[in-house]
């Protein structure tokens, strides 16, 4: 039994053989096999904005023999990145205006979360992070482990030496220093394109109040660490290529001061000062029990 974004098709052993490979980066819907991981569906959520010169290369490297959905939202891009994904075998969903990364979020989550995934791991399509930790990250979860595993680029490994500009890596430093005593957490880092959830914790956060702007990566871990999550890390080797997607000055500066006022945010709802509504979550309506396996119950 093979799977093409969710809809079930047969077909003989041999056959399959035969015809799983039809090049680099394109899809073959007939590759696609069934929750594989303790039962689990694995979604992959590709936020993209001007994606086309960097989307072939990451969806080549995504395991295709362990995923059963690949949902794809462009921003309003101006290259030919959803005639692109189409090549690939994608069905691409396009905002007719910008949205902003956020908002690009929301839609991608939405769509993985109808379409039934139990896993859903976020990818940059920049291919500046490695498609292929989507296994190991979705295993995390799927065996009971953690609600949420994020692809640390600082754990155990040298980032400037692999190409992060000093200013960012000193950057990244103090923030998640400042995000980790007022979260009262011990992660490496709070700002990877990658970054795995499972269906019960996303589908119970309040994502739609975030920001449509890049803060909604902080404050969605914010509102993980508010339910109660589980959260895990693995080191994510990265790439820093001429094509890859990056943020300029005046918006890094706007991100690390967004990243600080939902600190301040999380603390002040926290100890009961100033309630923030994205925040006001029950732990208890939104995880299962601790220790509790997330298993599909497969097709019927």
């Amino acid at each position: 039994m093979t799977t093409r974004y969710g809809r079930q098709t047969w077909a003989p052993a041999g056959l399959l053989a035969a015809t799983a490979y039809r090049g680099p980066g394109v899809v073959d819907p007939r590759s696609y096999t069934a929750a594989v991981i303790n039962g689990c569906r694995i979604g992959i959520v590709l936020p993209a904005y001007n994606a086309e010169s960097t989307l072939s290369r990451t969806v080549a490297e995504l395991d295709r023999g362990l995923i059963d959905e690949i949902v794809l939202v462009d921003d309003a891009s101006t290259d030919q990145t959803v005639a692109l994904a189409r090549r690939l075998g994608l069905s691409p969903i396009r905002h007719e205006r910008n949205r902003g990364y956020g908002g690009n979020q929301k839609t991608c989550y939405r769509r993985v979360l109808e379409l039934g995934a139990d896993i859903i791991v976020m990818v940059h399509p920049d291919y500046q992070y490695s498609p292929r930790l989507v296994p190991a990250m979705a295993a995390m979860i799927a065996y009971g482990e953690y609600d949420l595993v994020l692809g640390s680029r600082i754990l155990a490994q040298n980032s400037v030496a692999r190409g992060m500009p000093r200013y960012k890596y000193a950057a990244n430093r103090f923030l998640t220093l400042a995000e980790n005593i007022m979260l009262r957490q011990k992660l490496s880092e709070y700002h990877t394109g990658l970054r795995a959830f499972s269906s019960t914790l996303l589908a119970g956060l309040p994502f739609e109040r975030n920001s449509d702007d890049f803060i909604f990566d902080n404050q969605i871990i914010a509102q993980a660490i508010a339910a109660g999550a589980r959260i895990g890390e693995v080191s994510c080797p990265t790439r820093y290529d001429t094509d890859s997607s990056s943020i300029n000055l005046r918006r890094s500066i706007r991100y690390g001061l967004g990243v600080l006022h939902t600190c301040g945010q999380y603390w002040l709802h926290k100890h009961g000062l100033r309630r923030c509504a994205y925040l006001d979550i029950d732990p208890a309506s939104v995880l299962a029990p601790a220790g509790k396996r997330i298993v599909s119950e497969g097709p019927g």
